[in-house]
């Protein structure tokens, strides 16, 4: 029998990613999927599990393997098939069980793999359930018991794409780029605007797991800027771009300019508040800091929180603030009720901002951004850093900010250490180091809201 092979390296904040089959195997994967279902029934739960997988070409095997750990250790594995991961989530909620399992490893490289899962829907596992199950994992804590078995899930995809488009179609003509980079947003994006009634123009839709022209990710510049080309030369409204697993959004304007997630929310957020009073709006710290000075969003008593950036911690802040939506610049919408079910969901966010076009029909999305007050930010830059040092290398940072007063000659007016540091300054902004959750390295955003002159002065003095 050959041996499991299981990184520790592999278990992070709240997803789980691997080289395969050099970090992981597949015995690796048989044994994780044991230990999920220990986990299961060490939690008391019914023992039953929704399990999808992306596109890629060894997702199938990966997720077999894993869902012999979870019969193995006594589960009910619905099997939903090839899905996005918010597909997955949906699937828990509509088939009832305890658990979900997503094979992805989202936007990462071809020979990655991945797992994101949680019990309570709409939640993932955070840093003390992932550190539970890396505890009974490779301390082979895994226990058999009888009864698993593995059965066929209804329609989901079709399920969850009525759930989608069940408002019905929007009544303004929108023309939409529809960027999926050849991942498994493919499958199900342009049909979901289609039904909306957009007319869609396709930009590598056919799922394709080599990944022929760049990996699915709308934080990428090389992808946001593959949609403003193809915005043009259709003269689109606006560009939607979707990660891998299909729960991140990315935006063009029809300008051809690229708007960030943490501004897309604080549209959309603004365009919500007149019929949502008093609710709540979470924002990851990377974001923009407009929400909090935002005149539309204090006259409608809107209340703002920055948290921890991972979609595991937006969702469980989300739901502890009973908050109207979560936005996190990476383009991840945690879209709450009555809007939404709570979590990520790259296919939501589209389908919302398609409505909030609707809802402007004189105005284009480039009219709705630049009626924004002015700031001027970074691409979210990830400088290299170990996986094993870079949590030691944001302490010592932070620690040697803590003992400043000023940095470039700007005065600091205080630091978030919610996440990494997130240093404010007096004349507005802020610059951010913190450790990235799955890969190795460090996440860099600065945002002025002076000029692009000043902004390339503050980050380098911060650099």
């Amino acid at each position: 029998m050959t041996k499991p092979v299981i990184d520790a390296s592999g278990f992070r904040e709240y997803d789980m990613r691997w080289r395969y089959p050099e970090q992981v195997n597949l015995a690796g994967m048989q044994a994780l999927g044991l230990g999920f279902g220990t986990q299961i029934h060490r939690r008391g739960l019914p023992a039953s599990v929704a399990v999808g997988a992306d596109y890629r070409a060894y997702s199938p095997a990966v997720r077999d393997a894993f869902v012999a750990g979870l019969v193995q250790a006594g589960c009910t594995v619905h099997d939903i098939g090839t899905a996005l991961s918010p597909t997955a989530y949906f699937a828990q909620g509509i088939l009832g069980v305890s658990a979900v399992a997503m094979i992805t490893a989202s936007h990462n490289p071809n020979g990655w793999t991945g797992v994101k899962l949680g019990f309570d829907a709409p939640l993932t596992h955070g840093p003390e359930e992932m550190a539970d199950l890396r505890d009974i994992v490779l301390n082979d804590k895994g226990q058999e018991r009888a009864g698993g078995r593995v059965i066929a899930a209804p329609d989901i995809r079709t399920a969850y794409m009525d759930d989608l488009t069940a408002a019905g179609k929007i009544d303004r003509p929108l023309r939409a780029v529809c960027a999926c980079g050849n991942g498994t947003a493919g499958m199900f994006a342009p049909e979901i605007l289609r039904r909306i009634g957009v007319e869609v123009i396709e930009l590598h839709c056919t799922p394709d797991h080599s990944f022929p022209h760049y990996n699915p990710n709308p934080e990428s510049m090389q992808m946001l800027h593959d949609m403003a080309r193809v915005l043009r030369a259709h003269k689109a409204d606006i560009a939607f771009g979707f990660d891998g697993d299909g729960d991140r959004c990315g935006i063009v304007a029809n300008d051809g300019a690229e708007v960030f997630a943490d501004k897309v929310g604080l549209i959309l957020a603004r365009d919500w508040a007149p019929r949502h009073a008093g609710r709540s709006i979470v924002v990851d710290i990377k974001s923009t800091g407009l929400f909090a000075t935002d005149p539309v969003l204090a006259a409608h008593h809107i209340r703002v929180d920055y948290w921890k950036t991972g979609h595991s911690h937006m969702k469980r802040r989300v739901r502890a603030l009973d908050a109207l939506a979560g936005f996190e610049k990476s383009g991840h919408y945690f879209i709450g009720q009555p809007l939404g079910n709570g979590y990520d969901c790259g296919m939501r966010s589209a389908v919302e901002i398609c409505r909030l076009l609707d809802r402007n029909p004189g105005r284009t999305m480039a009219d709705l951004a630049k009626a924004l007050p002015r700031s001027f930010t970074t691409p979210t830059l990830s400088p290299h850093c170990p996986d094993d040092r870079k949590y030691a290398v944001v302490a010592e940072i932070t620690k040697r900010l803590q003992g400043l007063s000023e940095i470039g000659a700007e005065r600091i007016a205080a630091i978030n250490p919610i996440n990494g540091a997130r240093v404010e300054f007096e004349t507005g902004g802020f610059a951010l180091v913190r450790a990235s959750s799955n890969t190795p390295n460090l996440v860099v955003v600065c945002e002025s809201l002076q000029s692009p002159e000043h902004l390339r002065a503050r980050f380098n003095a911060f650099d």
